[in-house]
């Protein structure tokens, strides 16, 4: 097949004109995706010129690729002739979704937390009132481990990835009381909190810095900070993935001073959108 250039694609130089086939297929390819992510974040569509403005790119060009994407069923106009996502796009994103398990996508960061901290990474979603252990990861080496197991529970109260996934479903104090409800929570350790009023304080805490911490409350001699994880939902999010560590072989302190660096390793799975 001929391969015709247009006015904003390249110029091959003399006698490369199979490089420059390729390489105009690979630079129409790169803007095609580059507007199918930016229609990702517009779920309310978005029209022709902007999309152009915030590409920087020709109209023509974005109209091109536009309809390359909507050809392919990834990208549709609605009623208002604003150009979104298409129906094929998202069935597959879906179908995808659902045929990869969430532990499998957090997997490499808790082998990379493991390694990096000498210490055990789990990821941990909510269940009522109590958190299920989804994955888990051991240090490659070291004497002391955790007893944790995939598919244990820890009560959510008294554990850093329960009271973080607590604190963002749990917004007010009345909203707390209703979730203890009759219950008497367990006291595993002297430092664990059991009142509606000390874990609306701390769930206040966990909400501004991002991150909630388990200073020895679970089990003594252990803690750690956890950190969210949204697989599902760009601002609630599904699960923790936490760092816990043997207190006198890691302190609280240096597991809350990489909180940071935890979020970056999960990247836009550890971003919250508003």
């Amino acid at each position: 097949m001929k391969h015709t250039h247009t006015s904003d694609e390249p110029t091959a130089p003399a006698g490369d004109a199979g490089a420059d086939a390729d390489s105009s297929r690979l630079v129409g390819s790169d803007r095609v995706l580059a507007v199918l992510k930016e229609l990702a974040r517009h779920p309310d569509g978005i029209g022709l010129d902007e999309l152009t403005r915030l590409m920087g790119s020709p109209k023509p060009t974005v109209h091109r690729a536009l309809g390359a994407l909507r050809r392919a069923g990834l990208a549709d106009q609605d009623a208002r002739s604003r150009y979104v996502l298409g129906d094929e796009f998202l069935r597959m994103a879906f179908t995808h979704h659902e045929a990869r398990p969430e532990h499998l996508r957090i997997r490499p960061v808790l082998e990379t937390l493991a390694e990096r901290f000498g210490e055990t990474a789990h990821y941990a979603v909510l269940d009522g009132r109590e958190v299920v252990y989804r994955a888990k990861v051991d240090p490659p080496t070291g004497a002391v481990r955790l007893t944790s197991t995939i598919g244990g529970r820890n009560p959510a109260h008294a554990t850093g990835v329960g009271k973080l996934l607590l604190a963002a479903r749990l917004p007010t104090l009345d909203a707390v009381k209703a979730w203890i409800g009759e219950a008497t929570l367990l006291r595993r350790t002297p430092r664990t909190l059991c009142t509606a009023e000390e874990l609306h304080r701390e769930f206040q805490g966990v909400r501004d810095l991002g991150y909630a911490v388990d200073n020895q409350e679970n089990e003594a001699g252990v803690n750690c900070v956890a950190v969210p994880v949204y697989t599902t939902s760009p601002s609630t999010p599904a699960g923790a993935v936490s760092v816990s560590a043997v207190a006198y072989r890691t302190p609280l302190d240096v597991l809350v001073a990489a909180a940071e660096e935890i979020v970056d390793l999960l990247g836009p799975l550890g971003r919250s959108e508003p």
